[in-house]
């Protein structure tokens, strides 16, 4: 389990997390909700270790995130952050192989290449496995990052805003890749989402941060709620349900 504790951070006079802490529910999705500069990706950062918190911690499976060695943390934790940069000229399995080298290094074995090609089916990439990411749109270079995520397999799934560059189809396909790490692997997911519907169609529970603190922590269906999300996001949404799922309207 994820447990955070007390975690604040700002820069000079910019607080941008205000003693923030909640517990992680296991094998679930977690999707991290609000408007620009609320905090989540700091948060997700620092739960990964990628940014150090001015106060409070961050406990993974019961011990003080600090404690672990990188490539121990490495096999608990991934993260997919906003931007991702590799000059290198890499085949798509090249960049998915990455996600094996908290295991085994730069020797990969055959348990790792079978890990890999997972993953590459997993986010429906076989047909460009040996593209080079340079030559790839934008949703194909996510999906192949995503895939690098997959195959580190860890427990503990970090992603900060996936679907960016993804049209509609390979965004709902991405979304239902994370459903299926959940509910057949047991991963644990948290997630940041600009969208709201994806987050309601999505997730188990939804975060919602505002001015740096957690303002609500509940079952989706219980954020998905045109009260609470006005609070949330300052902006008048009107609910409907369709097949038992609660789509928000907010071009009202």
């Amino acid at each position: 389990m994820i447990e955070v504790k007390d975690i604040t951070k700002q820069y000079g006079n910019n607080v941008v997390l205000d003693n923030v802490g909640m517990q992680f529910h296991k094998g679930k999705i977690t999707s991290l909700i609000g408007s620009n500069g609320a905090g989540k990706s700091t948060l997700l950062s620092i739960i990964s270790r990628l940014l150090s918190q001015d106060g409070g911690i961050v406990m993974v499976d019961e011990k003080n995130v600090t404690e672990y060695k990188n490539k121990m943390l490495a096999q608990r934790i991934s993260i997919l952050k906003q931007s991702n940069h590799i000059r290198l000229k890499l085949t798509v399995k090249e960049l998915v192989s990455f996600g094996r080298f908290p295991y085994s290094q730069d020797k990969l074995t055959d348990s790792d290449y079978k890990m890999v090609d997972r993953a590459i089916q997993f986010m429906d990439l076989k047909d460009i496995e040996n593209s080079y990411i340079d030559e790839l749109s934008g949703g194909q270079k996510q999906r192949a990052y995503m895939a690098m995520v997959v195959a580190q397999d860890t427990e503990y799934v970090l992603l900060d805003e996936p679907l960016n560059n993804l049209d509609m189809k390979h965004s709902v396909q991405t979304m239902k890749t994370l459903r299926r790490l959940a509910d057949e692997w047991g991963k644990t997911i948290i997630i940041v989402l600009h969208d709201i519907n994806f987050a309601s169609h999505y997730s188990d529970y939804i975060v919602a941060l505002k001015g740096g603190k957690i303002v609500y922590h509940d079952e989706t269906a219980n954020i998905i709620n045109e009260k609470v999300l006005k609070d949330v996001f300052g902006l008048r949404i009107t609910i409907c349900e369709i097949d038992k799922k609660r789509i928000c309207n907010y071009f009202n």
